[in-house]
Order: C-alpha cells, then sequence, then structure tokens
C-alpha cells in the first residue's frame, strides 16, 4: 500500500505549509457533509431562531464509526440529521428509525470527559429538551400535517418551501429526517458562532476522539503499535459518495475461508488480519486524498472516475492530464514576407522550425517546476473508480521522481505537439466582442481527443470515456504509445467531413495529426521511429503528403472562388475527402475537373491569387514519381499531415499579406 504510505505523509507536510491560508486539508475524526438546517440558540440552550442552508458543505465531527456509515445506528458528534438530533422525531411520523437516545448519549460522554466547552454543553441543553422538530416545523422550517412530517409538497397554488429544494428525492418524495442540523450559538462570550467553523472544538473532538480508542495493533502502513482502524472513511469525492477504498465486513459469507481467521472480536480488538491500519493513518491518508481531489489543479474527473497527481510535499505540478499550457498559447508561424514585385502575393517562410521554438518555450515553462521540486518531492499519480455504489478501487498507481515526472510532462507536449484549432473571445478596445479562430501549437487535450475519436457515441456511454483515460493515462505519464486503433479511428474520423460542423472537422483534423506525429515519435520499433515537422515541408516526396497537399490546393482555390462570389457550402475537396483517402487517383480527377469552373472565374478577376495557386500545384505534380500518383492505393496518415501543413501555410500567408495587392 505504498499509496496510503504516500497520502499519509503528504498530509503530514500539508500541515505545515503556512502558505497554505485556510486551504489545509480536513483534520482527522472529521467528515464532510452537506448541512441543510442551521439553528440558533443561546448559551443556556434557549431556542432561538433557524434557517435553512442551499447547498452548504460543513466539516463536522464524526467517529471513526459514523464517518463511514451507510445504514445503521452511527451519531456523529455534534451536527447530524434529524432522525439523531430530535428527541421528537418519532412524534411527527418519522419514516426512518430514530436514534436520538444514541446521539444524546454520546454527546454527554463527551461533555463529561472534559475535552468540551460551553458551545456543546449548550446544545446538549437544548436537544434535552426534544423540542427540535417542534420548534422548526413552528417557524416554517419543517412542514407538516396533522403532526405528520410531509413527504412532498402537493399545494399547487403556493411554491414549495425551502428545505424541499434544500433535500434530495426518490421516486418524486423526500424525508425532512434526513435534513442535517448544524448548530450557532449566540452569545457575546462566544468567539465563534459557528460551530462548525469552531478550531477549539474540532481539536477538542479529536482529543477526545483519540483517547477513546483502545484497541492497538501493528499498522502496516507505520510499521508502529498503535490504536487500528476498525472502519475506514468514505465520501472521498463528493459529501454524498458512499464508496471505500478499504472496506471488509464479510464474516458470514467465509469469502476468505482457510486463509484468515479473523471474527467479530478478533477484529475489535487486533483489527483486520488482511490489513490492519492505524486509525490516524487512515484517517489523515483519506483526508489527504480526499483534498487533493478538491484541488483543481491536480485532479482530473470523469464521472465516478477521478486522476489526481501531486508531490509529497504539496507543492504544485504542471498537470499530468495533457491539458495545453496556456503560458505556450502561440500563433508562431512566424513569417517572412518577401515583396517578390508588385503583381504577386507575399510569399512567406514556412520552413521556420516551429517544433524547436515551441520546445525552448516548453523547457523554459518546466523551469520554474525544476526549481521549485527537490529530488525528495516524490510525484504520485493515482486513478481511482468504483464499479458498485459501495467500493471503490485504484485503478492506477505511480511513484516517481520530479525529475523524470516533469521530463514524461514535457515529452508529451513535445512528441504530441501539432497546430490545433482555438477560439477565444477578445474584447477590444471598444468594448465589442468577436471570437477570432487561431492554431496555436500544442499538444491536443484529452477531452479533444476523446471528442474527436468517439464523438457522439460517448454522450449514451460512460464506461468508454472511463475506458479511453485508462488507456490513455500511460501515454500521458509514462511515454507509451498511442493505442493503434485510436490512431486508425481518428485519420478515419479526419477524412469524414460531411455531416460535421465545420469547426468539428477542423478540431478532428488538427488531433488526427498530433496523434500521428506521437505515434511516429514513439513507435514501438526503433526503426520506424521519426520526428515530423510541424511547418510545411517542399522538400518530402511521399506519395502521400503530396496527395494532402494537392487537395489542400484544390480546396483553397475553390473557397476562394467561393468567398468572392458571396457563396457558402462545402468545397469538393471537403466533400470527397474521405472518398480521395480511399482512391485518390481517380477521385483527384473528378476535382480537379469540377476545378475548372473556378478556375475561369478567377482567371479573368483574380489573376495573381490564381497563379500562385496554380504554380504550387504544379511543383506538387513534378515531385510525383509518375506510378505513385497513377496509383489508387488507398492513403494513410502522411496524407493529412501534407494536407494539414498546406493549409496551415494557405493561411499564414493570409495573415502576413495584409494588403494584397489588386486583389
Amino acid at each position: 500500500m505504498s499509496w496510503m504510505a504516500q497520502l499519509y505523509e503528504t498530509y503530514e507536510q500539508a500541515m505545515n505549509i503556512e502558505s497554505m491560508g485556510s486551504n489545509y486539508p480536513m483534520p482527522v475524526s472529521h467528515t464532510i457533509q452537506n448541512a441543510h438546517v442551521v439553528i440558533s440558540i443561546d448559551i443556556e440552550g434557549n431556542f432561538k431562531r433557524a434557517e435553512v442552508l442551499n447547498k452548504t458543505q460543513i466539516v463536522l465531527p464524526a467517529t471513526e464509526k459514523s464517518a463511514g456509515r451507510s445504514s445503521g445506528e452511527a451519531p456523529h458528534a455534534l451536527a447530524d440529521k434529524i432522525q439523531y438530533v430530535a428527541g421528537d422525531y418519532e412524534e411527527y411520523g418519522g419514516l426512518k428509525s430514530a436514534y436520538f437516545d444514541g446521539y444524546q448519549r454520546q454527546l454527554l460522554k463527551w461533555i463529561e470527559s472534559g475535552h468540551s466547552n460551553s458551545s456543546i454543553e449548550a446544545v446538549y441543553r437544548y436537544i434535552s429538551k426534544k423540542s427540535v422538530v417542534k420548534d422548526l416545523v413552528r417557524e416554517k422550517i419543517l412542514w407538516a400535517e396533522n403532526n405528520i412530517l410531509l413527504t412532498s409538497w402537493e399545494h399547487k397554488t403556493a411554491s414549495a418551501p425551502e428545505i424541499f429544494k434544500a433535500l434530495p428525492k426518490e421516486k418524486g418524495k423526500l424525508d425532512q429526517g434526513s435534513a442535517l442540523v448544524c448548530w450557532a450559538i449566540e452569545s457575546d462570550d462566544i468567539k465563534y458562532a459557528k460551530t462548525w467553523k469552531d478550531p477549539t472544538i474540532q481539536q477538542q473532538w479529536i482529543t477526545y476522539e483519540s483517547k477513546n480508542t483502545s484497541n492497538q495493533a501493528i499498522c502496516y502502513i507505520s510499521g508502529h503499535e498503535e490504536p487500528v482502524a476498525l472502519n475506514h472513511p468514505a465520501k472521498l469525492r463528493h459529501s454524498g459518495d458512499k464508496a471505500k477504498l478499504i472496506s471488509a465486513n464479510d464474516l458470514s459469507g467465509f469469502t476468505f475461508k482457510g486463509r484468515f481467521t479473523d471474527s467479530k472480536t478478533s477484529i475489535e480488538s487486533h483489527g483486520l488480519q488482511a490489513a490492519s491500519i492505524g486509525f490516524l493513518t487512515t484517517q489523515k491518508a483519506h483526508n489527504a486524498l480526499r483534498w487533493l481531489i478538491n484541488r483543481k489543479e491536480s485532479t482530473l474527473k470523469n464521472g465516478d472516475q477521478i486522476i489526481v497527481a501531486w508531490a509529497i510535499s504539496g507543492k504544485d505540478l504542471p498537470s499530468a492530464f495533457g491539458e495545453p499550457i496556456p503560458d505556450l498559447d502561440i500563433w508562431d508561424f512566424s513569417p517572412v514576407a518577401n515583396k517578390q514585385d508588385d503583381e504577386t502575393e507575399y510569399v512567406s517562410d514556412l520552413t521556420t522550425d516551429l517544433g524547436a521554438h515551441y520546445a525552448r518555450k516548453l523547457k523554459s515553462y518546466m523551469q520554474g517546476y525544476h526549481r521549485n521540486l527537490e529530488t525528495k518531492d516524490t510525484v504520485s499519480i493515482m486513478a481511482i473508480d468504483s464499479a458498485t455504489p459501495g467500493r471503490m478501487a485504484v485503478t492506477y498507481y505511480r511513484k516517481t521522481m520530479p525529475k523524470d515526472y516533469l521530463d514524461d510532462i514535457s515529452a508529451w507536449h513535445i512528441d504530441f505537439a501539432w497546430p490545433q484549432r482555438v477560439v477565444k473571445e477578445v474584447i477590444s478596445a471598444k468594448g465589442k466582442s468577436s471570437r477570432p479562430v487561431s492554431w496555436p501549437v500544442q499538444a491536443p487535450s484529452p477531452y479533444s481527443i476523446m471528442q474527436a475519436i468517439y464523438g457522439d457515441v460517448l454522450k449514451s456511454n460512460e464506461s468508454l470515456k472511463k475506458q479511453f483515460y485508462n488507456r490513455l493515462l500511460p501515454c500521458l505519464v509514462d511515454k507509451a504509445c498511442i493505442p493503434q486503433d485510436m490512431l486508425r479511428i481518428s485519420f478515419q474520423q479526419a477524412c469524414k467531413s460531411t455531416n460535421k460542423d465545420y469547426w468539428e472537422w477542423e478540431r478532428n483534423l488538427g488531433v488526427a495529426c498530433a496523434l500521428y506525429k506521437g505515434f511516429y515519435a514513439r513507435h514501438l520499433d526503433k526503426l520506424h521511429r521519426k520526428e515530423i515537422s510541424m511547418s510545411l515541408d517542399t522538400s518530402i516526396t511521399s506519395r502521400d503528403y503530396l496527395y494532402g497537399r494537392l487537395l489542400a490546393v484544390s480546396e483553397n482555390i475553390e473557397s476562394y472562388a467561393l468567398y468572392k462570389s458571396e457563396i457558402k457550402r462545402p468545397t469538393s475537396a471537403n466533400r470527397l475527402m474521405q472518398r480521395f483517402a480511399d482512391r485518390p487517383y481517380t477521385t483527384w480527377l473528378t476535382i480537379y475537373k469540377q476545378l475548372d469552373p473556378y478556375i475561369q472565374q478567377l482567371s479573368a478577376r483574380y489573376p495573381n491569387f490564381l497563379n500562385s495557386k496554380q504554380q504550387i500545384l504544379g511543383q506538387i505534380m513534378d515531385a510525383f514519381q509518375y506510378d505513385d500518383f497513377k496509383s489508387n492505393k488507398a492513403l494513410e496518415g502522411e496524407f493529412l499531415l501534407g494536407f494539414h501543413c498546406q493549409r496551415l501555410a494557405f493561411q499564414a500567408k493570409k495573415e502576413t499579406n495584409l494588403n494584397e495587392q489588386g486583389e
């Protein structure tokens, strides 16, 4: 269980970071829950007022059993549900079992231990009056008819009360007894009126709970003899999460018959034979994991699937989840304009090494993390998921050194870097908003890859999303090669421009090129590994690359003619792209024939534009081997590289040539 040892050490380190302000992991012997009602009382335990809380999470004192409760009686220490804190719950027809007596006895033991204060005593005085539900009904916080708590709101003429909006419903019904009550003490002598925010109460409960545990055994994590945990915390991903990473309650099914001799008595005195873990160890480890999950910069959430990456010291890390790095957003085709004469458009130098420039910026970005992280700051990546509501598993775990981690993250961003379609909102000096499209060089995000590969299928297949991240994670943090089926499907999707929005097709095109580049950068056969340039390389004479360039030129000619004629429709190159990839030679003859009317139109009105494109066509045709050009063999991934690079080359020229001569 090295992951638990890492989490335990992370908790210890995080609690010593002074710069964190209030953003510390949750204290031990506490749990997090959604509170629905706050009751204000005075120091003598007299009711003052109450109000409904909406989507308010609080950290409340809890016993080892109550922190992981899923059924049965297990009262929290102070704040709890109506069925626990209200002595008159049964009088109002409570749907669930009333556990007031157990809650009251536990609270009294806490007070008698000497580790309490006047706020806790005030709560005890109030709940002992057994009038919680009565007071809340009178104040119109809870609602009852004929002294029976309502389970639904049937009054169509009036809007539903706040408590009905705050509580979860099952099949249209709710139980007001499930409302969690927290306490506020109104007194000039009380520094923290809200008991769940009082650090003194938190520490007093921790002290009391630690002394209340007597069973001692060897902790498998720390190696020391200490009080062992009989139950392990839940609520890791959110306040309603009942799944546990460690649980074992099978004493009747004999799942491990012949291997362990656990009994209820032996477990209570010595812990589980399979995994005897200290109470403080498991509390701190789980609290650290809960804290890490809530840190957005180190967490990827995909439904029940959670992936976290962290340094044991709690220091910041670059994302392990392949998200583009904002500081590297570049529109860096770095064109060099050379005006040859008055008749021709500007010619851009598209041989600029975009990869080298991108790598330099990435290295500069990573240097900050290299300086901040020390060698001893072990980095962990961990994925958890649950197949059932009550059981959770670690589906991936890797521990590495900071330098290796940063090198692996850098490798992803370099190997899979390719111009990606990005739309950003820009506000002009006059306050007008626009959404220009750019193509910054960056690795595509996992979400973009997933959408480009699976598209609408994801809407009805949650398990497919989980499988995708499980398969992609080694590529992100282990320098593994991208799965071949992902590469193949991305190529097919990029060739299908019909039945897709134009932006979606352009995104798929950028993603497919990035995956192809990364696949060959990490090819399992070292003889097939190669570096692929992100800029247009006119020296490449492979059949697939040249056919991709041909298609891009034909698309550019037709789209320009349609634009000048103010006609909006897909070009022949777009419509026939998939067919072109399957049968390039015969499809090219069709596409070129359909260019005739546009060539005639442009030759009369825009000869400079047409001449430059025909010159490029001629250069590409001359680079073909005759047999390669006449072959109808299906094209492979390099076809997309040539197509995309040529398109971006035209885009770079457009950006450079701000003043088209005679056009």
